[in-house]
């Protein structure tokens, strides 16, 4: 079966059902699986190609979605603000490319660690995904979930099918920047929500509605964090804030699918603990210390660029940027990315890790740390700091801080503080803008 099928199923066994919420519109199962027929007939010219439309935060994104795939088409998502210009040249690129058989879509990476690649994903993917989500984070049939990301990435876009596998509601908003329409959303009369958020979210919730989002700590049965390392400070507070929801980081990315999770909500707490695998996927850690992923949730390749697909999808494994390791009971433990690790007077420092122990300090609100440079040492690591207002950069108070969790080599000599730190529209830290 494939995710269509699903759906065809859910309006034959619950055509009322609530299937989508979005705004002041909803859509039953019945309603949502005929307009996506209906709307399929518009594709039928396009069996077998490439159809690239914008993925706006709409139910009509998700009828387009799925009448893409009852087509025979291959769904291409673009982010809603991409320039009709780069539409038209991808248009034109993928008219040459060729597309394998069993193909559903093709993502764009958000090209922050180099230029953006169309990833395809298979059918089989996207149903293996949705198991993975189902057993490692438990959807249930009765939950709601609220989807407040952008639906051209794997992060929300993933959330789609155990919804639909199972015969869920989805809860459509347009982002975060308006944090009364999620607790809007987290007001709709349901037994079991739930949702996913970057870190920048989670960092927002936290300091600007921690008390409202506690209000609702009975009703959210999980939360889950993805697409940056979460701070140990943010996981900490979640913690407090909902101490009987379960919170979770997930191993996933748009090559290698969703491929573990972990609970940190289980009174240890374990910063860059990405659980175990799930059923449809296995973890190898490589002699050089990456992470490698097998299983059948990888996707099939970049289109259209056989040579750059065999540099990271070979021997039916996808080769991560991902430094880890596995403890005793197989959990996944996250390094930092490859090319992220600053290297000082021969030691080696992930980044993160330093940005990890800074955001402890509750002055502290952003922060990145890079490598810079020194007159004496050539290099040197480098904290920018975004203060709590009120608040100055106590550089002497941040260093013995730091001092007191880390080895004396992850220490930065400089400091400086600055009015915000460069993120990319989906939250991460933008580490290319400091390369």
């Amino acid at each position: 079966m494939i995710l269509e099928d699903y759906l065809r199923e859910d309006a034959r066994l619950y055509p009322d059902k609530i299937a989508i919420i979005c705004g002041a519109e909803t859509c039953s199962y019945q309603q949502l699986y005929e307009r996506c027929v209906a709307r399929a007939a518009d594709y039928a010219d396009r069996r077998g190609k490439v159809v690239l439309f914008r993925a706006s935060p709409t139910i009509g994104f998700i009828v387009d979605y799925f009448a893409i795939h009852i087509a025979g088409a291959v769904a291409a998502p673009m982010e809603k603000d991409t320039p009709q210009e780069i539409i038209d040249e991808l248009e034109q690129k993928l008219n040459s490319a060729t597309v394998p058989e069993g193909i559903a879509d093709v993502l764009y990476t958000t090209g922050t660690t180099g230029r953006s690649k169309g990833v395809m994903i298979s059918h089989r993917t996207i149903v293996a995904d949705a198991e993975n989500l189902i057993a490692g984070q438990l959807f249930t049939h009765e939950l709601v979930f609220i989807i407040n990301g952008p639906l051209n990435h794997i992060g929300s876009l993933s959330k789609i099918y155990p919804v639909i596998v199972l015969g869920a509601t989805l809860y459509i908003i347009d982002g975060m920047r308006d944090m009364n329409a999620f607790f809007t959303a987290l007001n709709y009369p349901a037994t079991k929500m739930a949702t996913f958020f970057v870190p920048a979210s989670v960092r927002m919730l936290t300091q600007f509605s921690a008390e409202r989002l506690a209000s609702y700590a009975e009703k959210i049965d999980f939360i889950e964090c993805g697409g940056a390392p979460l701070p140990h400070a943010d996981m900490l507070e979640l913690c407090r804030l909902l101490p009987k929801t379960r919170l979770y980081n997930t191993y996933a990315s748009t090559e290698t699918g969703i491929i573990s999770t972990y609970n940190y909500n289980d009174g240890e707490c374990i910063v860059g603990c990405l659980g175990k695998a799930m059923p449809h996927s296995r973890i190898i850690i490589t002699p050089e210390g990456r992470i490698s992923c097998q299983g059948d949730t990888l996707m099939s390749g970049y289109i259209g660029e056989p040579e750059l697909t065999a540099t990271v999808l070979h021997d039916q494994t996808v080769f991560m940027s991902d430094l880890g390791r596995l403890d005793e009971q197989g959990r996944l433990h996250i390094g930092g990315r490859q090319d992220d690790v600053i290297n000082i007077g021969g030691y080696k420092v992930a980044p993160t890790e330093v940005e990890d122990a800074a955001l402890l300090l509750p002055e502290v609100k952003d922060c990145i740390c890079i490598s810079a440079a020194h007159p004496i040492t050539g290099n040197a690591l480098k904290l920018l700091v975004v203060m709590a207002d009120g608040c100055q950069l106590n550089k002497r108070q941040v260093a013995l801080h730091l001092k007191s969790r880390l080895e004396v080599y992850k220490i930065p000599m400089l400091y400086e503080q600055v009015d915000h730190v460069e993120r990319t529209y989906n939250g991460k830290l933008n580490r290319k803008f400091y390369r």
